[in-house]
């Protein structure tokens, strides 16, 4: 892991300290809060507070016309401040890991920082924190499929867009893969946020489509980037670095048989992914083209049945009569 070069040490409490610790504080204020609620549970008196910082206040619930059905609203109050503060660190703790591990270590720029001194088995908190809310938020879409009744059919595509959540975020975690994963992560995350905010506008106004065609080209883009990344890191990366071997007290998982279940894991996953893509893309087509064909048929019918009715001819006591009323001349023979 690299990290960046100081010439010397500021002054504490310095406004060159603040900066370059400012996320470690952040990381010791979040520790303190998260055990505090641990001796919370376990009946210690001194941290009955603490809740107030990680739980939402001001819980109000309703009861209409005597009815056993409760609803339940949120009112505002002074204890916001407290839960805004600390998910302010939280979001400081998440800054802090991008800055670190994307933009300072610049891995666009410098691809084999993603494979250079592995195994990576020191983790800053800010990367474990990442990474555990990231497991710990899967494992709950996942209970959530229960608890949330949902509908029989819809439960097998769920169920594996969660599964594939959890195996992919577990297996970087636990070989040690941290820095691949918060840089294939990132984008991808980046692609859903455009999807849903795209969805948010259509809905609003079905006009506003535009969201979903930069959603598509991002997405193409970014299934590409994510299997070259794999493709060097574990065909090329992995496969020279000077310490190859497989060892679970070191955490080092850099072995022939490991690398070839990983990148086959991404590209299976890719490929799929890109097939759903394109079936999706396949049905609005089709969709679309069968909503204009009904309305040319209609106006190519129109046509023809305006051409066809000046030539109508009726008939009125065995007469022939136009459609104005006035009736045709009979031609008379011509004596032979």
């Amino acid at each position: 892991m690299r990290f960046r070069r100081k010439n010397k040490s500021p002054a504490v409490l310095s406004h060159e300290f603040v900066i370059q610790n400012h996320a470690d504080a952040a990381s010791f204020l979040v520790m303190v809060f998260l055990l505090g609620l641990i001796v919370e549970v376990l009946g210690g008196a001194p941290a009955k507070n603490v809740i107030i910082f990680i739980a939402v206040q001001y819980n109000v619930t309703y009861t209409i016309d005597d009815n056993s059905e409760q609803f339940h609203f949120y009112d505002y109050g002074p204890k916001d401040f407290a839960t805004i503060f600390f998910y302010m660190l939280v979001a400081i703790n998440l800054h802090a890991v991008i800055q670190e591990y994307i933009l300072d270590e610049e891995f666009m720029m410098n691809p084999t920082s993603l494979w250079k001194d592995y195994p990576h088995s020191r983790m800053l908190f800010q990367v474990k924190f990442f990474y555990i809310c990231q497991i710990a938020y899967w494992l709950h879409a996942l209970l959530e499929l229960y608890f949330q009744r949902i509908r029989k059919e819809d439960i097998p595509r769920q169920l594996c867009y969660i599964c594939l959540y959890i195996a992919h975020i577990s297996g970087a975690y636990i070989l040690n893969l941290q820095r691949l994963g918060l840089i294939l992560m990132v984008p991808h995350y980046l692609v859903e946020l455009i999807f849903h905010a795209s969805r948010l506008f259509y809905f609003s106004d079905e006009n506003k489509q535009k969201g979903f065609t930069i959603w598509a080209l991002l997405f193409v883009m970014v299934r590409l980037l994510t299997l070259t990344l794999s493709v060097l890191t574990f065909g090329f990366g992995l496969a020279r670095v000077e310490n190859p071997g497989f060892s679970i007290a070191d955490g080092n998982f850099n072995v022939l048989p490991v690398r070839i279940g990983c990148l086959g894991a991404v590209c299976l996953t890719q490929a799929w992914m890109m097939w759903k893509f394109i079936n999706f893309q396949l049905k609005k087509w089709r969709e679309h083209v069968k909503n204009q064909i009904p309305k040319k048929k209609i106006t190519n019918t129109k046509n023809k049945r305006m051409k066809k009715e000046p030539n109508r001819a009726t008939f009125v006591n065995g007469a022939a009569k136009s459609e104005g009323g006035a009736s045709p001349r009979i031609r008379k023979s011509k004596p032979v």
